[in-house]
């Protein structure tokens, strides 16, 4: 080591800690990175004091292929070697100022020599880095050179760092387990050493994150039950060790969840939710070290995040009712008794296997924010329902939250979000009908879904929102279309409809057909013309459309012979529409298998009966 006093390296050291900590926003608007750059400076400095670096027999820790993450990312063991005398001391130091200038040079954009200082920092400590002295160091140049290299899109590079990193954390703590030193600690006098638990404090956050950053690459290699494993350990540690911001963990919990509810593991997500409010609700009330100054002073954030919580819980409510929907529906998509009986005689076991189940979900917290984690769980069933009481308790939470997200998601200034959270809260309405055993009271909430729809597409401007458009015309013309079954299905009931139903049946089935075909007329290319061939994306609705469109001709009432023959007419045009396409195109036929068999059962029909009709027109 060179001949200056060691006081004045630590002096400097310090110094450039302390630049290092201030935050941009306090620089002058033109030198955003001043501090930065001042902090370089005296750790540059700090470099020329110690010397150069000792002699090393081992110049490379990285595999020829580029990999970069040294043996350890190869699956070979670290030796524990101590960095015990001189020549060790002066490399851990040296390692020490190689990782702050790393650092700091990603936090001016200077990738290529932040990445060259890190790799110097490894190459220092690579025989030391199982040592009480350097693990918690090497594991942090290990982890910043994953998230660099994941910045940069190569995710294997980055992975094989950072698995790195979680594989020498298991090891020490299995072979050592005592509290490594901080990084810091290398220069600091012995009387100023940190205590054993700030060592574990720091060094178990180091850990976590590690594998916060693998959640991320996970997920971005869509490998997603891993990604959720780890998202969900690092959300736990983060609760056992009080270092989290409340609405960054909340957030996180809740976009947890859904990978949860896509799973259909609703306990899991329920979970993830419950958590999530309890720890929003700590917004503004603790203080942790890992907490800004600004989290309380940004309301429109804190909203934002508040309606983003909302709409996970809505898709929870949303999801867990159509999968009981799924589960208890018919071939005609209507309530089947024996399904439904069969179900209440599985949910006796659910419940009596539930406390075998929580124990395999990893629980987040403990104490007192266990409890208060259970009993907004409590609140709410994980089970699918199975009748319209159940159903109805879901709907209500579920539109508890849509007016939640909507204080912050409005059209005006979020018209994707807002129509996003409208139809959510039209599908709510749908499947609570399902449920719902009187047809008036299912006709009501159809009218309401489309109360709350037809709004949405007359501001809306189809050139930009023409995706948007198409969803919503579909789902109104859908709506219309049960309505009109259920009021033929209540018609049918009476030994003698009056004028008044018989005009709401054409009323409804009028509506139906004016959005199926504006559905279909946004289809067409620029000179109108209906394509010849569907793209892949708005197949289904399309055939769909079609044969809807025709069975809504068949159906309607009329008094006027003529009138019945051309609307027979128009039908059968719809459903030879569906059966040639099918003919030119058979990958359309495993669409709309059902509705294809019907419609080349009403091609060979419609025939016979239009002939009947000419018939009967022609002895009047």
């Amino acid at each position: 080591m060179a001949s200056a006093p060691w006081a004045e390296i630590r002096e400097k050291f310090q110094a450039a800690l302390a630049l290092s900590r201030v935050e941009l926003h306090k620089n002058p608007e033109k030198e955003p990175y001043k501090s930065k750059y001042g902090a370089r400076a005296l750790l540059e400095e700090v470099k020329a004091l110690l010397g150069p670096a000792p002699e090393d027999e081992d110049e490379r820790p990285q595999t020829d292929d580029g990999v970069g993450a040294g043996d350890h990312a190869l699956g070979l063991p670290a030796e524990a070697v101590e960095a015990e005398g001189p020549i060790a001391q002066g490399a851990v130091r040296l390692a020490v100022i190689e990782f702050h200038l790393g650092v700091n040079h990603i936090d001016t954009e200077e990738l290529s020599a932040g990445e060259e200082h890190l790799v110097k920092c490894l190459r220092l400590l690579r025989k030391y880095r199982l040592s009480h002295d350097c693990v918690s160091l090497y594991i942090q140049a290990q982890n910043n050179l994953g998230i660099l290299w994941s910045e940069r899109e190569e995710i294997e590079t980055a992975q094989a760092y950072l698995e790195s990193s979680e594989a020498l954390y298991n090891q020490y703590m299995k072979e050592i387990g005592s509290p490594p030193l901080d990084p810091t600690e290398h220069f600091l006098p012995d009387e100023e050493k940190l205590a054993e638990q700030e060592r574990s404090k720091r060094f178990e956050k180091v850990y976590t994150h590690n594998l916060y950053y693998l959640a991320q690459v996970y997920q971005h290699m869509e490998m997603f039950e891993k990604a959720a494993h780890y998202c969900h350990s690092t959300l736990k540690r983060q609760l056992e060790h009080n270092a989290y911001h409340p609405i960054e963990w909340a957030i996180n919990a809740a976009t947890l969840s859904q990978f949860y509810i896509n799973k259909l593991c609703f306990m899991e997500a329920r979970h993830c939710l419950s958590a999530a409010n309890v720890i929003f609700g700590q917004t503004g009330k603790i203080s942790t070290e890992d907490t800004t100054e600004a989290e309380g002073d940004v309301p429109e954030l804190y909203h934002q995040r508040k309606g983003e919580i909302a709409r996970c819980w809505i898709k929870y409510c949303l999801t867990l009712l159509q999968n009981a929907q799924l589960s208890m529906q018919d071939n005609i998509g209507e309530l089947d008794l024996d399904k439904q009986s069969e179900l209440r005689a599985l949910r006796k076991k659910e419940l009596d296997e539930e406390e075998s189940v929580r124990k395999k979900a990893v629980q987040f917290g403990t104490g007192e924010l266990c409890d208060a984690i259970s009993a907004v769980e409590e609140k709410v069933s994980y089970l699918r329902p199975l009748d319209f009481e159940e159903a109805r308790e879901l709907f209500l939470l579920g539109q508890h939250y849509v007016f939640e997200a909507k204080e912050f998601f409005q059209i005006d200034g979020y018209v994707t979000d807002h129509i996003e959270v409208v139809q959510d809260h039209s599908a709510l309405f749908k499947v609570l009908a399902f449920f719902e055993t009187d047809m008036e009271r299912r006709c009501k909430m159809h009218k309401r879904r489309i109360a709350m729809l037809e709004p949405l597409i007359v501001d809306l401007n189809p050139q930009y929102y023409l995706l948007v458009n198409r969803q919503i015309q579909f789902e109104i013309a859908h709506a219309y279309y049960d309505m009109m079954d259920l009021k033929v299905a209540i018609a049918d009931k009476l030994r003698d409809p009056d004028s008044h139903i018989v005009k709401k049946i054409n009323n409804l089935n009028k509506s139906a057909l004016k959005y199926y075909q504006l559905f279909l007329d946004s289809l067409r290319d620029p000179n109108k013309v209906f394509p010849e061939h569907i793209g892949e994306d708005v197949l289904r609705p399309a055939m769909l459309a079609k044969f809807r469109v025709a069975r809504l001709y068949g159906k309607i009432i009329t008094a006027d012979p003529k009138k019945e023959l051309e609307n027979l007419a128009t039908s059968l045009e719809h459903y030879k529409f569906i059966v040639d396409y099918c003919e030119k195109h058979p990958e359309a036929a495993q669409e709309i298998e059902v509705e294809l068999e019907l419609s080349k059962e009403m091609v060979s029909l419609l025939p016979t009966k239009m002939e009947r009709f000419r018939t009967k027109m022609a002895l009047t």
